[in-house]
Parts: structure tokens; sequence; C-alpha cells
């Protein structure tokens, strides 16, 4: 080892098993905010992408079916 750098080789790591589960927990709960804002990012996309094809399928005159027909007033 020329380079001059010192290997270092972990052999155990103690950390208390209620210690472990407050940080899963805290995660898990962390989660959920992340979790909405994706969704939120998901369905705008999917809106956005939804609308643009229906607008270019009407303009190369694409039939869109109507979504109201057979439903009861």
């Amino acid at each position: 080892m020329t380079d001059g750098s010192n290997p270092v080789t972990i052999r155990d790591i103690d950390v208390p098993f209620w210690r472990i589960v407050m940080i899963l927990i805290k995660w898990s709960i962390a989660a959920i905010p992340a979790a909405i804002i994706v969704a939120l990012i998901y369905a705008t996309l999917a809106a956005l992408l939804g609308g643009a094809f229906v607008a270019i399928f009407q303009l190369f005159g694409v039939p869109i079916p109507d979504p109201n027909i057979g439903q009861t007033q």
C-alpha cells in the first residue's frame, strides 16, 4: 500500500433494537407526505397528457366516445 490509505474493516455494529424500531417508524411517517406528493404529480401529468391526446385526436377528426352515454338524469 504505497498510496497512503489506511484500510478499515468494521466487524460489529451495536444498535439497540428499539432505536431501529423508532428509525423505521420515522421513515414510514415521512413516506406518507412523499407518496401524496408523488401521486399528485402523476395525476397532474396524466390529466395534462390526457387532455393533450384528446385535443390531438379531435384535431385529426378521431371520434371521442361520450362518457355520459347511457346514463339517465
